[in-house]
């Protein structure tokens, strides 16, 4: 079957609310660790999926997802010894009181589990989100992931803040006050939401800021936020779905790098190295909170076959010691695209940690004016090279790079090498 006549079919199917990455769509049929392949038998290096986590189909996940699966898969009623485990395996790699699991299937499942813990225990009803966040898609996380532009009115119990963004943002860092500045938006969304008659249930934080173009937030604001936020009366949500399982390299959950511990944690997509697994952690305390008001139950999340794949992530992470690989190999590429970055005037920033990286593209280094057309154009042009990125940022400028954890540095050399061509035939 050719791609335009699955394009068609799919059209035609699903509707017009799916999108695609690349002008003529990529018919992907295999994956591999680091490499996809297409129908004709292209592959491609993949520096953009962090849900296979431990590379794509991993023998191991795939031994262990089929084993469970041919042997048992009920839910959380039943006991079962695998999903015990995995959550005291996943609590061993938390600080603090963080101990207590509650497995979902998404992301989305788990920010939306999140917000009814932190209402249950405060007894509050306000959210505060970051501005470009983007946190799930149910109706209600939905409104905590207010993208750029909201196109309905916004709940009165949800009030938006501008991340640390001192690139772009109001506040730079060539200002002394301006993580206090940062921080005071905070104390205004408090504010917002108390002039709607709420107080504050939770705030919901990224660990490093990914729609928005891949900012990483000084730990000061990070502590800060938090305890502005507690002592308002609301409870701290550290969203690690894209920070978390080693993705920075210095810790194994981004908030870590800021000395902070959350009362939430939620965890998504990497979790199952591509099977559907997300998990809510908390304290003892806060889980006994809600237990009072309520109880939880999920038909598929915490099945024995998700927790078992679970697990062998887990061990993968551990056993190979990704994180000391995601460190050494983030810090190569972003040498080198900041080297990039002093042999082509149209990088206007290099920015990111770990595996975790954006190069920030600009008609003019000093006024910043975003360089939407050109980064489209090297993103395809980095495709035809047999590298797949993806964009980022309020207007599509930021090339990002977010591989699997398996990632090394002669990955990486190829990935710079095609950055580095695209840009020669965009100048």
């Amino acid at each position: 079957m050719g791609t335009e006549q699955l394009v068609q079919r799919r059209r035609h199917a699903m509707g017009p609310a799916y999108s695609h990455f690349y002008r003529e769509p990529l018919y992907i049929v295999r994956g591999e660790g680091v490499w996809l392949y297409d129908d004709d038998g292209r592959r491609y290096l993949d520096c953009y999926n962090n849900v296979p986590s431990v590379g794509h189909c991993r023998p191991e996940i795939v031994d262990a997802l089929s084993r469970q699966a041919a042997t048992l898969n009920t839910h959380t009623r039943y006991l079962h010894h695998a999903i015990v485990e995995y959550a005291e395996m996943l609590a061993d790699t938390l600080p603090g009181d963080l101990s207590v699991c509650t497995l979902v299937c998404t992301g989305t499942e788990a920010n939306d589990l999140a917000y009814r813990i932190a209402r249950a225990v405060t007894g509050n009803e306000g959210a505060i989100c970051t501005h470009g966040a983007y946190h799930g898609n149910s109706t209600l996380v939905s409104e905590l992931s207010p993208g750029f532009a909201r196109k309905r009115p916004k709940p009165d119990v949800v009030a938006d803040v501008m991340p640390p963004d001192v690139y772009r943002g109001p506040y730079r860092s060539n200002d002394p006050d301006y993580i206090e500045k940062y921080v005071q938006l905070v104390d205004d969304a408090v504010d917002e939401l108390a002039d709607n008659g709420h107080k504050p249930a939770m705030m919901i934080i990224d660990s490093i800021y990914d729609a928005a173009g891949i900012h990483t937030p000084p730990p000061e604001y990070q502590q800060r936020a938090h305890q502005r936020v507690r002592a308002a009366g609301g409870l701290v949500v550290c969203d690690e779905v894209q920070s978390g399982l080693t993705r920075l390299g210095d810790h194994w959950w981004g908030f870590m790098d800021s000395g902070v511990v959350p009362d939430i944690v939620t965890m998504g997509k990497p979790m199952g190295a591509g099977h559907p697994l997300a998990v809510v952690v908390t304290t003892p305390e806060i889980a006994a909170d809600f237990a009072r008001e309520s109880s939880y139950f999920n038909t598929f999340g915490g099945n024995p076959v998700s927790a078992t794949v679970g697990k062998a992530v887990l061990d993968i992470v551990q056993r190979d010691d990704l994180l000391s690989n995601v460190r050494k190999s983030g810090d190569y590429l972003l040498a080198g695209l900041r080297r990039l970055g002093e042999k082509h005037a149209l990088i206007g920033d290099v920015r990111g940690k770990g595996l975790f990286l954006a190069v920030d593209l600009v008609r003019d280094r000093e006024t910043r004016e975003p360089a939407a057309a050109e980064a489209a154009e090297i993103m395809e042009r980095m495709r035809e090279s047999g590298v797949l990125v993806a964009l980022i940022g309020e207007k599509r400028n930021a090339i990002k790079f977010r591989p699997p954890l398996v990632f090394t540095t002669e990955h990486a050399d190829i990935a710079l090498n095609a950055l580095d061509q695209a840009l020669e035939e965009e100048q």
